[in-house]
C-alpha cells in the first residue's frame, strides 16, 4: 500500500498530485505564481576554511569573555 498526496483541483475537488521530479529546487517553486528560481548570481562563495576559522575565532573570543567575566566576579 502506498500513500498518495492529493492537492486541490480547479473545480474544488481533490486530485492526485503528480510524482515529484526529483529536483527539490523545482519542487519548492510555487505552481500558482511561477516564483523565480532559487539562484543568486551576485553572491560570492565563501571559502570553507575562512568560514571555519571565523567560527573558531568567534567561539574563542566568547569563551575568553565568559571566563574573564566569571574570574573577575562580574557575573559571579
Amino acid at each position: 500500500m502506498t500513500l498518495q498526496n492529493y492537492r486541490p483541483g480547479k473545480d474544488g475537488t481533490l486530485e492526485p498530485a503528480p510524482p515529484s521530479s526529483g529536483d527539490w529546487r523545482r519542487d519548492l517553486r510555487s505552481r500558482r505564481w511561477e516564483a523565480a528560481e532559487l539562484k543568486n548570481p551576485e553572491a560570492d562563495k565563501t571559502n570553507p576554511w575562512f568560514a571555519v576559522a571565523f567560527i573558531v575565532v568567534l567561539s574563542a573570543i566568547t569563551f575568553a569573555v565568559i571566563v574573564a567575566g566569571y574570574s573577575s566576579g562580574f557575573w559571579g
